[in-house]
């Protein structure tokens, strides 16, 4: 980490003694500026108050609602081409860390890789630590420029379970072919036993989970077709909104395979079954300016998803928790925040946004109202999973330094005498949110 820190302080020192080399945030490294060096810096600070799940305890003491300060996520990116055909890519940062959090706990890696143009624009190899994944437009997101305080994060399907808060071991291919986008990837999962709540006694049941046995390559693709401007696939992740500066409409599908991933108990309780783990999804992204010249701008994304993780299979995810355990059995969501995000099953998943005037505030900016909602028919709940996001986004100057407000709605699930999962319960939290991104 301190050479890091090294090379990014030698990267500014280099840009004030060669001024002249140094625009737009990037360090020039020839003089067409074909090559180059650049940084940035993202900050997520989130102020909230949670109505935790019922049973939610911190540290063993019962807590049923939390307020709280923590780092939502923390991020530093160094990227560059550094010959005509050669890219390099480093993001390094951390996530989630709040009171609850192990102290000093550092940096770690997100992204590390190398890339290779074998023909320019039209096709790259690259290998490494990536995002570059299939499946949808959100499964690589890019955090800095997001609608609301979040991506869906069901589409990172894998998150943090056979990969590093979604990004994965990978050899991939890229490219555009005039409105055709295209990213190909062949990952080498991680193993299970090193995710994190991982329980040896309870890996192998009649419900489908991942299997502890050494997993076999995963391919995945996304395929979009961009009938306006073009987006740029310099790095992965995929913008929420342009804010009106540009005009896109993309169509886009994709998959992520990976045979004998998941496994489960046969109905005898004796013999193992081995399934694949087949998720697909198509989706369509819209974000184009309404008035130009007053700025007023609408974004709008919708996806349709059919994950396959085996029987009944489930899984409940809470950013930045803030419990730490649940006393109450019968409660499928667990901790704080956790909802059954990810699961075997069907999902519906729309968010639309409204850009008001630029400087409809005067000098302190405008606003961009938000809403998103996640409906998911999932395998092994009785009743519909619904989790509502709406908020405004208070942009002092766009996603460089912006405040957002925003409330969420999540469903509990609890077991009833015939072991269904039915939703009997819904509980929220307020978020305010304040990003600062040096890009």
């Amino acid at each position: 980490m301190k050479k890091i820190l090294f090379l990014v302080a030698g990267l500014m020192l280099s840009s004030i003694s060669f001024s002249q080399t140094y625009k737009e945030g990037k360090l020039y490294l020839n003089q067409d500026g074909s090559q180059f060096l650049k940084m940035t810096l993202l900050n997520q600070t989130w102020l909230r108050y949670n109505d935790n799940n019922p049973g939610s305890t911190t540290n063993g003491f019962d807590k049923s609602s939390t307020t709280d300060i923590g780092i939502r996520r923390l991020r530093l990116q160094l990227f560059g081409q550094i010959t005509d055909r050669t890219y390099i890519y480093l993001q390094v940062g951390e996530n989630n860390f709040n009171a609850l959090s192990d102290r000093k706990q550092g940096f770690f890696i997100h992204d590390a890789l190398g890339e290779y143009a074998v023909v320019k624009n039209k096709l790259s190899l690259g290998g490494g630590l990536t995002g570059w994944s299939g499946l949808s437009r959100f499964a690589a997101a890019a955090v800095g420029g997001q609608l609301g305080v979040d991506a869906p994060l069901y589409q990172q399907a894998t998150n943090d379970v056979t990969d590093q808060f979604l990004r994965k071991l990978s050899v991939y291919a890229k490219g555009k072919l005039g409105g055709f986008d295209y990213r190909l990837a062949l990952s080498d999962p991680m193993a299970i036993q090193k995710s994190a709540g991982f329980n040896a006694a309870t890996a192998l049941t009649k419900n489908s989970n991942f299997s502890t046995m050494p997993p076999k390559f995963q391919t995945q693709g996304y395929f979009q077709y961009q009938f306006w401007d073009k987006e740029s696939n310099m790095n992965p992740y995929m913008v929420g909104t342009y804010l009106g500066t540009k005009k896109v409409f993309n169509i886009g599908a994709g998959f992520i395979y990976q045979p004998d991933a998941m496994w489960h108990l046969a109905d005898n309780g004796k013999d193992t079954l081995k399934t694949a783990m087949t998720l697909l999804a198509v989706d369509v992204f819209y974000d184009a300016p309404i008035n130009k010249e007053k700025g007023t701008a609408l974004s709008a994304y919708a996806a349709f998803s059919d994950y396959n993780f085996g029987k009944n299979y489930i899984r409940e995810s809470g950013p930045l928790n803030p419990a730490t355990g649940n006393a109450n059995s019968t409660v499928l969501n667990g901790a704080g925040n956790n909802a059954p995000l990810y699961g075997t099953g069907q999902t519906l998943y729309g968010q639309v946004g409204y850009k008001m005037a630029n400087n409809m505030l005067g000098k302190a900016g405008t606003l961009m109202p938000y809403v998103s909602v996640q409906y998911s028919d999932y395998e092994k709940l009785a009743d519909p999973m619904v989790f509502y996001d709406a908020g405004i986004n208070w942009l002092f100057s766009g996603h460089t330094s912006k405040l957002t407000l925003a409330y969420q709605s999540r469903p509990v699930y609890t077991s009833n005498t015939s072991g269904e999962y039915n939703a009997t319960d819904r509980k929220g939290g307020i978020i305010m949110q304040y990003q600062v991104f040096f890009n």
